[in-house]
């Protein structure tokens, strides 16, 4: 498939489900299942710049995914700190800037300093622009928006009268990031899962019944063309 004549979504979104799943279908634990879907989020990184995305955003650990057996929390958090380690060394070559979202405080120390280093490193770069959200979930990231909104209005710094939905979005995570076009989520599940519940009020929802490590440039061209063929009212009639 080709992406000629294709409306290309200015913001992809993209709940990475089904690692488990295929692992477990060719006798392999999920951890197996979680290594092969962080290669793949690397080469979708480099297909969708390729095509013309200026902004990519993964769910890669969610504030729920703590309930998960400690055995594959630990190896998730081992493979996400891989992952940033490389792309620090890498990002500059892809001319990639990256960005994490999620609340990053419940991490260690040498996560955050890892965080800190990669999001400094890249900050220039002008390529796509990679958010991956560690530690997120929707609900939470509101609620601490509305700590830090009221402190700022108990200090004086904000009045009531001055917010608004533009004012509320700074406070988010995703401050300065578009909302999202186009929401893939693989697997075949079709729910939010506390990802980006304000940002995605208008956006598009493709469901697929692949598995993430199976996705590819073409499974994402089918979601690109689908999103193609929708006509975004924003609420108004046509």
């Amino acid at each position: 498939m080709s992406e000629n004549n294709l409306n290309i979504p200015n913001h992809v979104a993209i709940i990475l489900d089904g690692n488990g799943r295929w692992a477990k279908k060719r006798f392999m634990p999920r951890n197996y299942g979680h290594s092969q879907g962080s290669k793949v989020v690397e080469k979708i990184c480099e297909d969708a710049y390729k095509i013309g995305i200026k902004y990519l955003t993964v769910y890669a650990f969610s504030t729920e995914n703590w309930k998960r057996p400690k055995e594959e929390v630990d190896a998730l958090m081992k493979l996400l700190k891989s992952y940033l380690e490389t792309s620090i060394k890498t990002s500059k070559k892809n001319n990639m800037r990256v960005r994490i979202i999620g609340d990053i405080t419940v991490l260690s120390k040498e996560f955050q300093e890892k965080i800190k280093e990669l999001e400094e490193a890249s900050k220039m770069n002008t390529g796509l622009n990679f958010q991956v959200a560690i530690n997120y979930g929707s609900r939470d990231e509101i609620i601490r928006a509305v700590k830090t909104l009221s402190k700022d209005v108990k200090e004086n710094r904000l009045a009531l009268d001055d917010i608004n939905e533009d004012l509320f979005s700074q406070y988010l995570d995703t401050k300065g990031i578009p909302e999202p076009d186009l929401l893939i989520r693989t697997s075949g599940e079709q729910r939010l899962s506390n990802f980006l519940l304000w940002q995605m009020a208008y956006t598009e929802f493709y469901f697929t019944d692949v598995l993430w490590p199976d996705f590819n440039k073409e499974e994402l061209l089918k979601a690109i063309q689908y999103y193609s063929q929708r006509n975004r009212k924003f609420g108004g009639i046509s």
